[in-house]
């Protein structure tokens, strides 16, 4: 396949503080991709890059044959991290004023923001002010605005952000209808179970540096499977049992414990279940569970998906301001 995206090397400093170190993956044409990191792990300013928005410090960077986003900014979509839609206009003025921006003339936009708002159910909001809609269906109406002049390379920055879980599902089914229609869709988050329905690859990113790159599939087997005990339960006779490590209470409750440890390479659990039997241990359930994308990120990265990195966050903010 061909590749719709190539960063090679790209490192970005902000003062002192480095935000983004000698960064490269590749994102076929035609795929969804994953661009997945806690808050501050360095995915904007890699959006950022790959848009033009701001130089690399270092690096190349190609995007549809271009060595820079903005050559090419008319086959791109952007839907930024911080949304922003003018209040008093309608769906349609503001969809159609977003293509304008695009070359998209506008009687061809205002058509397909019609047809755009009746697929995802906004029919009835068209005639609405911006300001009267609610957080979801503007957040879709933006969504709309990003991609009404048919891109060919779609970039998300953390685009299911404050969304209620219908919306986000809305959201998911947009974005496979883009990778369905042939456009090559790039999105941030750090919400590893989007990722785990949405992508055909992920490319995992912590403080600034790229983790791993791959498929789910492949990322999750870099996890160990889990084993998950309930019953009146002490962690360390837990610990003991063979095959087992990392112990950890997932609920305790009346006294009542659900313990997660995992299980070592090759290891099947029947020898850690046996051993709690003749032990004299209170199970009371036993289960096997396989890694997810989640366990797979924090094994890789050591860090939880949701940490706020606020030196990051700051240094982004004041490059912003300059």
């Amino acid at each position: 396949m061909t590749a719709a995206l190539t960063l090679d090397g790209i490192s970005k400093r902000y003062g002192g503080f480095q935000a983004v170190s000698d960064l490269s993956f590749a994102v076929e044409k035609g795929t969804i991709c994953g661009f997945l990191g806690p808050n501050g792990a360095g995915k904007t300013s890699t959006l950022r890059m790959i848009l033009g928005l701001q130089p690399a410090t270092s690096g190349r960077i190609e995007i549809l044959g271009a060595d820079d986003g903005r050559k090419v900014r008319d086959r791109i979509g952007f839907l930024p991290e911080e949304r922003g839609l003018y209040k008093k206009m309608t769906p349609v003025d503001a969809i159609s004023f977003f293509g304008g921006l695009k070359g998209l003339p506008q009687a061809e936009g205002r058509k397909r923001a019609r047809e755009m708002l009746e697929q995802m159910g906004l029919g009835d909001a068209q005639k609405k002010k911006m300001k009267e809609l609610s957080k979801g269906m503007a957040q879709k109406v933006q969504l709309i605005a990003s991609v009404v002049h048919r891109p060919e390379f779609v970039i998300l920055d953390e685009p299911f952000s404050g969304l209620d879980p219908m919306n986000q599902q809305g959201l998911e089914a947009m974005i496979r209808a883009l990778a369905a229609d042939g456009a090559t869709v790039l999105f941030s988050t750090h919400v590893m179970q989007h990722a785990e329905r949405l992508c055909d690859k992920v490319v995992l990113l912590a403080r600034g540096k790229k983790a791993f790159e791959g498929t789910v599939d492949q990322a999750r087997a870099t996890s160990p499977r889990f084993l998950e005990l309930e019953g009146v339960l002490d962690t360390g006779a837990v610990a003991a049992l063979p095959g087992v490590s990392g112990v950890e209470v997932l609920n305790d409750q009346d006294g009542v414990r659900t313990l997660r440890a995992g299980l070592a390479q090759g290891a099947g659990g029947q020898e850690a279940l046996k051993s709690a039997f003749l032990t004299g241990l209170d199970v009371r359930r036993f289960q096997i569970k396989e890694p997810t994308l989640h366990d797979a990120f924090i094994g890789l990265t050591g860090d939880h998906p949701d940490e706020d990195q606020s030196v990051a966050r700051d240094a982004l903010k004041t490059e912003a301001a300059r």
